[in-house]
């Protein structure tokens, strides 16, 4: 008989869980405690159940799911990254990232990026996930398990998750939405609900959903570029969600939030870093409030790439830093983001789980692509 992962069960189904078990009610508060508070993966270590009670808990559940095989640390800044085993044998990363040394919030902010499914469907030209093909959504409790294990994995306080690893969050959004109340459940992880951030590539019914449910978490969306065009060369969602759908959606987002979403924006050499690519930017801040965040392109050679994607390069820092000068001389917030883990392909972009052996990561079976997983 296969047992039930708690991780991921809300408090009433934690009640309704073991109440089938012949178990009083409160005692879905004490495993909720020490699943999510404590962070406890051990029925033996929950001290204040009895014994029996815990004997019943080894036959029929286990805390968790996953399995943690490498951990890999950065040795140029710190950042950390998590491979973990699903239940299946298809696998996931997560990952670490410390705040630069010289950050004002050094001492107090250290931000885990993670997964919401098991490759990615969306084939953006600049990330290394698409080329797992998709596999499966994660379950709520896979996600929060990635929280669970680098909080095991490190002696400071996780303070910001970003919904920003492998796969597209809004193509799980109720998961995703699941996890993220058991992570601000003020009886067990109690995280700030404004230190999470869920990126999307640009799936406009979502975004609206999110207003509508009145959710205070961040948005970031992977925009890379306001041309048509040359965001479709990057991101074939554009296809599906053109430019102007985005740009209704997210002034949507700002009316009922008020909550300025942050623009994620890869700047390529020679493609989207012109000043002309700026003025779009700033056009589109005009009319929705917004972050931009500049990411530098982390090379994703280990892929293979090609066609267009072989085709892209870096823009040079002082182009970046042109480009970030012109549009905060039109008042817009700008940040230009360091290459976290970039000597540990744990970078933006660069999570992937490949299927042949290399001397330079645990390689597992990458899933295939299922005819109909494109959305």
């Amino acid at each position: 008989m296969s047992r039930t992962s708690l991780t991921g069960l809300t408090l009433d189904e934690l009640r309704t869980f073991v109440m089938d078990l012949g178990e009083k009610p409160y005692r879905a508060h004490q495993l909720f405690a020490w699943l999510y508070k404590n962070g406890v993966n051990a029925f033996s270590d929950m001290s204040d159940l009895s014994r029996d009670f815990r004997d019943v808990l080894e036959r029929v559940a286990v805390p968790g799911s996953l399995e943690l095989l490498t951990t890999r640390r950065s040795t140029r800044d710190g950042t950390t990254k998590f491979l973990l085993r699903l239940p299946d044998d298809l696998a996931i990363e997560a990952v670490l990232i410390p705040p630069d040394a010289d950050a004002p919030d050094v001492e107090r902010r250290l931000t885990l990026c993670v997964s919401t499914q098991v490759g990615c469907p969306l084939d953006c030209a600049f990330c290394a996930t698409g080329t797992m093909g998709f596999s499966r959504n994660l379950s709520a409790g896979e996600i929060v398990e990635q929280y669970l294990y680098a909080r095991r994995n490190t002696d400071r306080r996780i303070s910001n998750i970003v919904f920003m690893g492998m796969g597209e969050p809004m193509l799980n959004y109720d998961e995703v939405m699941k996890a993220v109340g058991i992570l601000t459940d003020n009886r067990g992880a109690h995280l700030g609900a404004r230190r999470i951030t869920i990126s999307t590539a640009g799936y406009v019914n979502q975004i609206r959903r999110l207003a509508d449910e009145d959710r205070t978490v961040k948005l970031a969306l992977s925009l890379h570029s306001l041309d048509e065009a040359k965001r479709t060369a990057l991101m074939p969602i554009t296809k599906k969600h053109g430019i102007t759908a985005l740009t209704d959606a997210l002034e949507y987002y700002y009316r009922r939030t008020r909550i300025r979403p942050t623009l994620e924006y890869i700047p390529f050499e020679g493609f989207n870093d012109t000043d002309a690519d700026a003025d779009l930017l700033i056009r589109f801040a005009r009319r929705v409030p917004c972050k931009v965040n500049l990411i530098p392109f982390h090379s994703i050679e280990f892929t293979r790439p090609s066609g267009f994607a072989a085709q892209l390069r870096p823009s040079s820092g002082a182009r970046i830093e042109a480009f970030a000068s012109r549009l905060r001389d039109a008042h817009l917030t700008v940040m230009v983001r360091s290459s976290a883990g970039e000597d540990i392909e744990a970078a933006c972009g660069q999570l992937a789980v490949a299927e042949s052996a290399s001397p330079r990561r645990l390689h597992v079976r990458a899933p295939r692509t299922p005819a109909s997983s494109h959305p």
